[in-house]
């Protein structure tokens, strides 16, 4: 049986706006994320986990920031991608585990409803995924509510 274990990491700014996307779930706040896509920090490090886990690259690799095509698109679209390549590749996920990194929004508000968004675009069961998060104790960008950080481990399996 061949295991593979990938670890994502990702970071955006805080823009004006009023909402965050988070696992693909649109969460009411004061600020929205900052990036090409639809800055999905979270989704962003299950995929570049996934790709690890491939030796495959990142995000950026397979959907490079310079390309207009991406520009404000949907991150389920790169965490599908992702999946497929790993079908492709003979693997299967079985597991996935994501740590948000912020003072605020609450993450405990939407955490059952970001497993299961995430557990619906990757056809991996609820019990299988974690999201979960932590703040950074008022220190770094995180505790200035600078931005969001996220990351992500993800095993693979052959099947």
């Amino acid at each position: 049986m061949d295991v593979r274990l990938g670890h994502g990491f990702d970071v955006h700014a805080f823009e004006d706006g009023d909402h965050v996307i988070l696992c693909g779930v649109k969460i009411p706040h004061k600020f929205s994320l900052k990036g090409h896509s639809d800055a999905d920090v979270a989704l962003h490090a299950i995929t570049d986990a996934i790709y690890g886990a491939l030796a495959d690259g990142d995000i950026g690799r397979h959907f490079p920031p310079s390309d207009d095509k991406w520009k404000g698109a949907a991150s389920d679209i790169f965490l599908k991608h992702a999946i497929e390549t790993c079908k492709v590749r003979g693997f299967r996920i079985s597991n996935l585990d994501c740590t948000i990194i912020c003072e605020a929004p609450k993450i405990y508000l939407h955490w059952k409803s970001m497993r299961n968004s995430v557990s619906l675009i990757t056809g991996v069961s609820e019990k299988r995924i974690s999201i979960k998060a932590t703040t950074s104790e008022r220190l770094g960008f995180t505790g200035r509510e600078e931005g969001i950080a996220a990351m992500a481990t993800a095993c693979l399996v052959s099947k």
